[in-house]
């Protein structure tokens, strides 16, 4: 493995961030990578802005996936690079292009084999996995049932943990998580006149407060929930009542159950400030992922070899209010996600995250030989 050509990848891939199903730049260097393989064993599907590459194995009976999420988020970049972002206002603040960086260098591995393994492998290119969700229509579309594999593996980089770390346990890893927001609508006029008008600013501040007592008094304590508003927005000027508010936030469970109980409690609570605030409310809960769910026989299978290999160091991990869409694959197919070791004081989704580059060269090398292990008869 040629650890500083991935480097390389990866540093081309970060100065091209690009939202959700909008990532053309970033799929035409996909591509334009693929196509320099070998093509002997590879079959190469496009899908929106994603991609699927099959390797055929030599005596399949079942296929293997891995998956890497391609697109950035929203986040003007504050790094030291000399390699930033060249889109400004987005960047690869979640380690996306680590990620990609990852399954090419896998791929590239298999696709330069001499010695195929027995069964299929998949790489999966998902697109819009911050927003609005790329997994489920593409688990939903004709070229990902074609090729439907029957194990699917991915990974996340973690800021906390050392180079050469692998952090995962059997069961929930990332919690159902669903966005949120809020708009309040009611009746704006001078500042002078509160009286003629129905404030959205004290509105919103009465509901902000409120959707905080949901954990606090709705949840069982011995369950876990989130219920964080991240941004509220309301007004024109210091002297004119806001005619309108809108609040946005998340929700983050780990189990479905009280997922619904909290979306109650929030309908219950805006419908109250209705009425004690004579308004009208919106709630929209935006995109739902749910819960990533790791197969415990193929994750123990993963962490018994990742033991006696000694290719990582294995910690088990703990459940986190953290969501992705990798959850929907998981749903369906057996499979696992881990957190990957990337030492770096800032966390995801930071606009100074600055993953060490070292942390692709341990996943290629786990994966190219776990998958090796399991796709071989």
């Amino acid at each position: 493995m040629e650890l500083e050509r991935y480097i390389q990848i990866r540093r081309d891939l970060h100065q091209i961030p690009e939202p959700g199903f909008q990532e053309f730049k970033t799929q035409q260097y996909l591509l334009d990578y693929i196509a320099k393989l070998p093509q002997e064993r590879l079959e190469v599907k496009t899908w929106r802005t994603g991609i699927l590459v099959r390797v055929q194995g030599t005596n399949p009976s079942r296929t293997l996936a891995y998956r890497a999420d391609m697109d950035a988020l929203a986040i003007s970049e504050e790094t030291s690079y000399e390699f930033k972002s060249t889109h400004p206002g987005f960047m690869h603040a979640c380690g996306h292009d680590v990620h990609m960086t990852i399954g090419l260098g896998v791929l590239t591995h298999f696709a330069q084999a001499e010695n195929a393994v027995d069964d299929n492998l998949l790489f999966l290119f998902q697109p819009a996995e911050e927003g609005p969700g790329g997994a489920l229509p593409m688990m939903q579309s004709d070229e990902f049932q074609a090729w439907r594999p029957d194990r699917i593996f991915a990974l996340h980089i973690a800021p906390e943990y050392p180079v050469g770390t692998i952090a995962t346990k059997p069961g929930i890893l990332f919690a159902n998580t669903s966005e949120l927001f809020i708009d309040l609508i009611g009746k704006g006029g001078h500042a002078a006149f509160p009286h003629t008008a129905n404030d959205m600013v004290v509105a919103q501040a009465h509901l902000a407060t409120q959707l905080q007592s949901i954990v606090a008094r709705n949840l069982d304590p011995l369950d876990s929930g989130v219920v964080t508003v991240g941004k509220i927005e309301a007004g024109t000027r210091q002297n004119i009542i806001a005619e309108r508010a809108r609040l946005e936030g998340t929700i983050r469970t780990f189990s479905m159950e009280s997922m619904a109980k909290i979306k109650s409690r929030i309908e219950a609570l805006v419908k109250g400030i209705e009425i004690g605030f004579e308004c009208r409310a919106e709630i929209d809960y935006g995109s739902n992922y749910c819960q990533v769910y790791n197969d415990e026989a193929v994750t123990l299978d993963f962490m018994n070899w990742l033991r006696e290999s000694g290719e990582a160091t294995l910690v088990e991990a703990k459940e986190a209010m953290t969501g992705e869409d990798f959850g929907y694959f998981l749903a369906e197919i057996p499979g696992l996600m881990f957190w990957l070791g990337a030492d770096t004081p800032y966390g995801l989704h930071h606009a100074k995250i600055e993953p060490s580059e070292n942390a692709i060269g341990v996943a290629i090398n786990v994966m190219t030989k776990y998958l090796a292990k399991a796709a071989t008869k």
